[in-house]
Order: structure tokens, then C-alpha cells, then sequence
């Protein structure tokens, strides 16, 4: 049997439960399922949305109400799960829950945006210390066992990961410091899981703007990804985005593992 395992910023769990999230729950054949931008605390979503039949959920959830968040459902209890990077400005926003399975560990993550309130990239130092804080967990983490990071990372990668790299190389998201951070994990030996199987093919996005027909038209950007420590990628059978999917302004990501939880 393999084992599935789906990301998905659902920019607003209770907003995506209206356009069909519990459908698309047991249609995905997930066994684990990472959210980002939950955008609710569990005691603000419905019973049958915090603790669906069949499935087990984690929470973290931001000090702020409305405002990011991420879970993990799974079909298996984790073993533990672990929802801080032990620096308060970061795991007061709810941006990050790891469930392990055994050895096998799996992260939801929600990278901040750098643009900031006055889109003047000054959140971009938040950003960075954020992945950096990130990577020093998963790096002890890929000494024990196989490790999948999947979520919103915010950050388009190379010029084939948007549209329209030409007009947003000083748009935060796509900025250099931004993308080298990404190369650094790559170099470290993190593999991009779906670059991995789908090479140099152009036109594979993740999130859409909400207006201008950019969905219609495919005017996006591939910034949700699964990266894989080197073992948790030998496991790997298949790598997807699935654009089709609605009910938020991001599709779902995902991979096929070679092993039961």
C-alpha cells in the first residue's frame, strides 16, 4: 500500500469548508493531509470540520484570530506532534506543526510573506530568520528518519516557478535573498520533490491571484512545495500539483510514498 501525503493553503479553513473542502477530505485518498492558513482557531470551526470520522487532526493556531495557522489530519494518530521553534515571535503566528510517525516525521509549514502591511519588503529579515529557524529543526529531524516539509513557502524558486519572473524580481516572494534561501536547502541535500520527477516542464503553479482571470489563464506562481530529506525521497513514486482543485486561491501539492505509516 502506498501512502499519500497532500499540502494545501486553504486560505481559510471555514471559508474552504463552504466551497467543498470535506468533499474533496475523502475524494483525495490522503493519508495525510498538511493545511496552511487555517485562518481559525479549532474551538471557531465545526465539530465534524475539527474532528472528522475516520481521521485524526493537530492544530497550531496564531495568537491572532484569523490570521494564519496550519494543521495536519491523518488517518493514523501521530505519535507526537510538535507545534514550536522556541522563539516567540514566530510560534505566536501558528506557522508550523510537525507529526511524527515512528521515524517518519511530516511537516505543515506556513512561510510568512516578506511584503509586509506597506508592501515594502520589510518583513523579508521575519521571513528569512523564520526559514532559517526551520531548517535547523528539520536538519536534526533528517538525522533520524525520513522528513517531508510541505507547505506555502512563499518564495517562487526560478524563473520557470512564475509567469511572470521578469516584472516581480523586486516583488517579495521572488527576490534574491529570498530564492537563495531556498538554493541553500536544496544544496543541503532537500530535494524539491516535484522538480525532482517534473524537471524543466514550464507552467506548473500552485496559487493565482483572485482577480484578473489569472487562474483562467494561468498566470501564477509555484510557491507550495513538498521538500524531501534525501531518505524520504528514495520513497518517493510520484510528485503532483492538482490545479483543477478549487476552493482556494492555492491548489493542492502532494506526493505518493512507497510505505505505510
Amino acid at each position: 500500500m502506498a501512502l499519500r501525503i497532500i499540502g494545501w493553503n486553504v486560505n481559510g479553513l471555514r471559508a474552504c469548508v463552504k466551497k467543498g473542502f470535506m468533499e474533496f477530505l475523502e475524494a483525495s485518498d490522503a493519508d495525510v493531509l498538511c493545511l496552511q492558513e487555517v485562518r481559525a482557531l479549532p474551538t471557531q470551526l465545526e465539530a465534524h470540520v475539527r474532528a472528522p470520522d475516520g481521521w485524526h487532526a493537530s492544530f497550531s493556531a496564531a495568537e491572532r484570530k484569523g490570521y494564519s495557522g496550519v494543521a495536519v489530519f491523518s488517518r493514523q494518530p501521530p505519535h507526537r506532534v510538535e507545534t514550536t521553534l522556541g522563539i516567540e515571535e514566530y510560534d505566536r503566528e501558528g506557522r508550523f506543526l510537525i507529526a511524527h510517525f515512528g521515524r517518519m516525521a511530516i511537516a505543515s509549514v506556513y512561510f510568512p510573506k516578506g511584503s509586509g502591511t506597506e508592501r515594502d519588503n520589510s518583513r523579508v529579515p521575519y521571513k528569512l530568520g523564520f526559514y532559517a529557524r526551520v531548517f535547523a529543526r528539520i536538519e536534526q529531524l533528517r538525522r533520524r528518519g525520513p522528513v517531508f516539509v510541505l507547505g506555502d513557502y512563499n518564495t517562487a524558486h526560478e524563473e520557470i516557478d512564475l509567469a511572470r519572473p521578469k516584472t516581480n524580481n523586486k516583488t517579495s516572494g521572488f527576490l534574491p535573498e529570498e530564492r537563495a534561501e531556498l538554493s541553500r536547502w536544496l544544496d543541503s541535500g532537500w530535494v524539491d520533490t516535484f522538480r525532482k520527477r517534473h524537471a524543466r516542464e514550464p507552467g506548473h503553479y500552485t496559487w493565482w491571484r483572485q482577480w484578473g482571470g489569472a487562474r483562467e489563464n494561468n498566470v501564477g506562481w509555484r510557491i507550495d512545495y513538498v521538500l524531501a530529506s534525501p531518505s524520504a525521497n528514495r520513497l518517493v513514486t510520484d510528485a503532483f500539483i492538482w490545479p483543477d482543485v478549487t476552493g482556494s486561491d492555492h491548489c493542492p501539492v502532494g506526493v505518493d510514498v512507497a510505505r505505510e505509516l
